[in-house]
């Protein structure tokens, strides 16, 4: 009983451990590369945002990444790459674009998907070890193979799920804020045309929706929550 009660806990310690490590990296790189974000002209928009929130501010940090992103830290803390904000000074993005990436990394941290994210780690973790235990019985040299396809495809799903409802969080947000969601479709047109002629992995096994699908939708959640009628949105 005690042997097989280890044999449970054990992969559950080392995937708790995994992430925390995982986390302090993250933390650190973001510690090292960032700083707060300094741009006059995105003040507006973000004030909007702080003031829909009933918050005083809301603290934005620039990490020094070319790549166009924007990423909610497991501590709560938002971030703008300096694509991002490079394309901002270049008239490539505009203000609203920038609110969009802002109010989805809010979603995250206010729906709690850093926890989750924590919780799902540790399952995937314990799921690929049980996975690669079995299938590596019944098929020999291919069956760890497969037991970390079957833990990707999974955490893609559910990774996709936190996406839709971040989206959600962000359009309700941006809506009641005055700014509205056109900034929000427009910005994922423009990704997906950007990342175009790249290659990438099939749709469903992305962490992230396509472009299509997360404008589709947020058109639907604008059509409930259009100003004046019910279905007023909630953030």
């Amino acid at each position: 009983m005690i042997i097989k009660l280890v044999t449970v806990l054990l992969p559950i310690l080392y995937a708790l451990i995994l992430w925390r490590y995982s986390v302090w990296q993250l933390c650190r790189e973001l510690d090292k590369r960032s700083a707060p974000l300094r741009e006059p002209r995105l003040d507006a928009v973000i004030g909007q945002l702080a003031h829909t929130l009933a918050l005083p501010a809301i603290p934005v940090h620039l990490y020094e990444e070319a790549q166009l992103n924007g990423l909610a830290a497991p501590d709560g803390r938002i971030f703008l790459t300096r694509g991002m904000l490079d394309a901002f000074r270049a008239g490539q993005l505009s203000a609203e674009e920038i609110a969009s990436v802002i109010a989805h990394e809010l979603g995250h941290v206010a729906l709690g998907h850093t926890r989750q994210r924590m919780i799902d780690f540790t399952g995937h973790s314990v799921m690929r070890l049980a996975f690669a235990s079995v299938l590596g019985r019944i098929l020999p040299g291919i069956g760890v193979h497969l037991a970390g396809f079957l833990s990707k495809l999974l955490a893609a799903r559910l990774s996709r799920r936190d996406e839709y409802a971040a989206d959600a969080w962000a359009t309700a947000l941006l809506i009641k804020a005055g700014i509205g969601a056109s900034g929000q479709k427009s910005l994922l047109t423009k990704l997906e045309q950007q990342s175009a002629q790249r290659d990438g992995p099939a749709a469903w096994l992305m962490s992230h929706p396509g472009a299509g699908q997360r404008i589709a939708a947020i058109e639907a959640n604008e059509r409930r929550w259009c100003p004046g009628e019910p279905g007023e949105p909630t953030v």
